[in-house]
């Protein structure tokens, strides 16, 4: 392996070891505490612009395979990814490829020999910050002087890039695992999805709950959809996930500003529920070093606690309430996890329900919206 250096905007100098691809990367670092499921972590179209530290030691050693990619086009768009312990012999009986394989194909570094755990309490300590990572300069002022003149995250516009160029209908469902393959449910109403950086489970749930998807660009006129809507073509519209700061992002702001002129159904994940939340005049703040992880608990309006997967950095503020019932409470640190609009058919939920961290017991939320499209 060859040398890698990485310096973070606190003054912190390091030396590590890279598998990934070669280069020059900044962006911010974030760590994530999930046990399992790196593959579909780092091909997670909401990680761009970002190098993901994983509390979990050991990376790397079930390897890579088709069926478990996030983005339809089995591409990933993080920054890199950061680890203590990386194992280039993967053993998984599903495996295809190594994880180095798909971080090189990608442009994407790899590092590996480092202290992950001292980075995770950095980051709690001091919130998620920015970095720049290369196998090429190992000196720490010239890396501090391209850290300095690089753009933040919060400055750029990453829908851009991980947004679907063209409509496309999604019509499969969950994973069969006793049969290894994706389900092929009966569908009956069709429903729009903005690709803000869109996962592949959340439309496989969405068609699992009996609704044909139809995912369109990010800047898709508001006046097509209507036009759809007006139409009887599509029962209601779904925002996705994404990447990056919501406030960025006018052109979105503007589409579902008009989208909910119109009284259409709508659900929301994620970005896609900080967009509502912008939309209604209501801007979302930054976390000190966000949610990523798998066993985040959620408390829901009946009273059940659900173990959550989540990944944001950004929140909806306390006064939403003014124009909308909670429904779903974070209980590491009571922010909001979940609101319905009053007077509207419009709700929306921070976690993700369908990444199924284990349980499976926040899916429910698709048959929701299914139930009230059709």
């Amino acid at each position: 392996m060859q040398k890698v250096w990485l310096y973070f905007e606190n003054g912190l100098f390091l030396e590590a070891e890279s598998f990934g691809a070669e280069g020059t990367a900044f962006g911010e670092v974030v760590f994530n505490t999930s046990l399992t499921g790196y593959q579909e972590i780092i091909t997670d179209p909401s990680y761009a612009g970002q190098f993901i530290t994983f509390t979990m030691p050991e990376i790397g050693n079930v390897g890579i395979n088709g069926e478990d990619f996030e983005n339809l086009q089995e591409r990933a768009f993080c920054k890199g990814v950061i680890v203590r312990n990386y194992q280039e012999r993967h053993s998984n009986f599903r495996s295809k490829n190594s994880l180095s394989l798909l971080l090189k194909k990608n442009g994407i570094l790899g590092i590996c020999n480092i202290d992950t755990r001292y980075l995770t309490k950095m980051l709690r300590d001091e919130g998620a910050m920015e970095m720049v990572a290369s196998t090429e300069i190992s000196s720490k002022e010239e890396l501090e002087k391209i850290l300095k003149s690089s753009p933040k995250i919060g400055e750029i516009n990453y829908i851009k890039e991980v947004t679907t160029k063209e409509p496309y209908i999604h019509n499969t469902g969950k994973y069969d695992a006793s049969k290894f393959e994706y389900t092929k449910p009966l569908t009956s109403k069709r429903v729009i999805a903005y690709d803000f950086g869109i996962k592949r489970n959340i439309l496989n749930e969405l068609v699992t709950a009996g609704l044909e998807v139809e995912v369109v660009p990010a800047n898709t006129p508001a006046g097509e959809v209507k036009e759809k809507f007006k139409k009887g073509e599509i029962g209601g519209v779904f925002l996705s996930n994404g990447p990056g700061d919501p406030l960025v992002l006018e052109e979105q702001k503007e589409i579902v500003k008009e989208l909910l002129d119109a009284n259409i159904p709508m659900f929301a994940i994620c970005l896609g529920h900080q967009m509502l939340s912008i939309a209604h005049g209501y801007d979302t703040y930054k976390l000190k070093f966000g949610h990523h992880g798998g066993n985040h608990p959620v408390k829901n309006s009946e009273g059940r606690v659900e173990i959550t997967a989540q990944n944001h950095n950004y929140n909806v503020p306390q006064n939403i309430t003014e124009i909308a019932e909670v429904t779903h409470i974070n209980l590491f640190d009571n922010t909001i996890e979940g609101i319905k609009y009053k007077n509207k058919e419009v709700f929306s939920v921070q976690h993700h329900p369908e990444a199924s961290p284990g349980p499976n017991e926040s899916a429910y939320v698709f048959k929701k919206f299914a139930d009230m499209v059709k």
